[in-house]
Order: C-alpha cells, then structure tokens, then sequence
C-alpha cells in the first residue's frame, strides 16, 4: 500500500522544475555569473589593485545575476525545490553585499572576498540538492 502512495506522489517534471526561465534571463545570469568570475581573478592575478575598473565589472555582473534571478521565479509545486530556488536567490543578494563592499572600502580586500565566496558556497551547496531532489523525485516516478 505505501509503494502506491508513494507513486501517486510522484512528481512531473512541470511540477518539480516549474516553467522554465526565459533563454534571455538564462543568458543574463550566466553573463552576470561570468563576470563576478572574472572581475575577482582580476585583483589575484594581478596582484594588486591596478585595475579599478575590476569594481564596476563586479557590480554589473551582481546585478546581472539579481536580475535575472528576478525575472525568473520559481513555479513549481515541490516545496524542497522552491526552498533551494530561494537559497540562489539570495546568493545573488550576497553578491550585491560583495559589490557594495567594493565601493565602501576601497583599501580592504576581505570584506567582498568573503561575501564573494559565501555567495559562491550557497550558489554550490544549492545547486547540489536541487539535483539531488530532482534526481530522487524523478526516480519515484519510474
């Protein structure tokens, strides 16, 4: 009796992933992503701040990500999914922290590293379990 509920339970793919973002806010994010990416290596390999322009690439790229994270939600019905869907939200907030200590102390480097990899840890972990709880959702189904 349990193996029939727990089929019934089962989950489409609509349902667990919901609509599927726009290609232009996919392409946004990964943009954004992208550039976060390569304005930190700017200063590490550089080894120096030389570059000032490293900062505006950095907050583009921010806002890029919160953009296209807004303009496309969540929909699905699986609670665990929109739960992980929020946690990347809020990385992309982290990386608008990030940006905001770039501009407010310019001498200190730490603050927006920190952030930097604090929104890099959540993006990770999150994307982790998104494919983890889909991975199993799905299986159910079969």
């Amino acid at each position: 009796m349990k193996d029939n509920n727990n089929k019934s339970k089962a989950m489409t793919r609509e349902e667990l992933f919901g609509k599927d973002p726009s290609t232009a806010m996919i392409i946004l994010y990964t943009l954004g992503l992208l550039c976060i990416g390569v304005a930190t290596l700017i200063p590490i390999v550089h080894g120096g701040f030389g570059f000032e322009w490293f900062r505006y690439l950095y907050a583009a790229g921010a806002v890029m990500v919160v953009v296209g994270r807004l303009f496309s939600p969540y929909t699905g019905k699986h609670t665990r999914m929109k739960r992980l869907r929020r946690m990347e939200s809020w990385s992309s907030i982290i990386f608008c922290v990030a940006a905001f200590f770039l501009f407010y102390d310019k001498g200190n480097n730490r603050d927006w590293l920190a952030f930097t990899m604090a929104g890099a840890a959540v993006q990770v972990i999150a994307t982790i379990r998104m494919t983890r709880v889909a991975s199993k959702e799905l299986k159910k189904k079969d």
